[in-house]
């Protein structure tokens, strides 16, 4: 099937490792012009070379770390000097954090500056040069937004489902599409560090109802649709790729209370699979 993407511009935040870099080859293949944004830069680069490697549009990579203060200004204005527009947005860079609940404030501040202020504003950075084109592609990678503890992530998680699916009533009448994808279980470099092998095994085979971890490439399927032409009403979703596994469930969360790996229980609960920053 022909996406009808070739020709078309991207951004992708967090495009170093794990979901982004997955999501950034996969446009590539598609024949998008990507601009790759994240701290690690040698990492973009090995990604831009197997992404050359293949005959596709090597990736342009922008060294920028969201935290900063004008980091939505710099980036936004970075990718467009660098293609000229931007069709695609993909907010992936993010992570969870789980706080107690005396948290100091810059802790809250922090996480709700990385999860939330910082995607609202490249988005709304954006969008003026997308509306004037009539077309433009806005999806956030994002995690459950219904905590069975506290993690302030989850609360920035909700405020992004929330201010997407206004959002997309606004703009949908200039052909842009505003959509959220929350992961589950999805591999990734500090998953392997953190949960030995025997315990992913048996939380895929107890809660997963496909029976194994997804890759981030599993993700990226479903980002690149929503990014095509050929998802032009749907708009304003919120689309869990998560091998069918509630981790809701009272037995999830027995599972997580006796895991083998106690100490990390409450992350691997509800856990974006993302690292803190990318």
């Amino acid at each position: 099937m022909d996406l009808q993407l070739k020709g078309k511009t991207a951004l992708v935040t967090g495009a170093s490792m794990g979901i982004g870099r997955a999501i950034a080859k996969a446009l590539a293949a598609e024949g998008v012009q990507v601009v790759a944004a994240a701290r690690r830069i040698q990492l973009m680069e090995v990604m831009a070379d197997e992404v050359e490697a293949g005959q596709y549009p090597r990736p342009i990579l922008v060294k920028q770390d969201v935290m900063e203060d004008d980091a939505a200004a710099r980036l936004s204005g970075a990718a467009l000097d660098a293609v000229g527009r931007i069709d695609i947005l993909v907010n992936n860079a993010g992570g969870s954090r789980v706080l107690p609940i005396d948290a100091p404030e810059e802790r809250w501040t922090e996480a709700m500056t990385l999860n939330f202020t910082r995607p609202r504003q490249l988005t709304h950075a954006l969008l003026p040069q997308m509306i004037e084109n009539r077309w433009g592609r806005i999806i956030n990678i994002t995690g459950k937004s219904e905590p069975e503890h506290l993690n302030a992530a989850f609360s920035a998680k909700a405020g992004i489902h929330a201010w997407a699916k206004g959002l997309s009533r606004e703009v949908g009448q200039f052909g842009i599409t505003v959509n959220s994808i929350p992961p589950g279980r999805i591999m990734s470099e500090q998953i392997r560090r953190n949960y030995p092998e025997d315990y992913r095994k048996h939380f895929a085979e107890t809660e997963i109802p496909v029976r194994y971890w997804g890759e981030p490439e599993d993700l990226a399927v479903m980002a690149v649709w929503l990014a095509s032409p050929l998802a032009r009403y749907i708009t304003g979703a919120v689309i869990p790729v998560d091998g069918g596994c509630d981790v809701t469930s009272s037995d999830a969360h027995a599972l997580c209370r006796t895991s083998i790996v106690r100490s990390a229980s409450a992350r691997a609960c509800g856990s974006t699979s993302k690292p803190w920053r990318s």
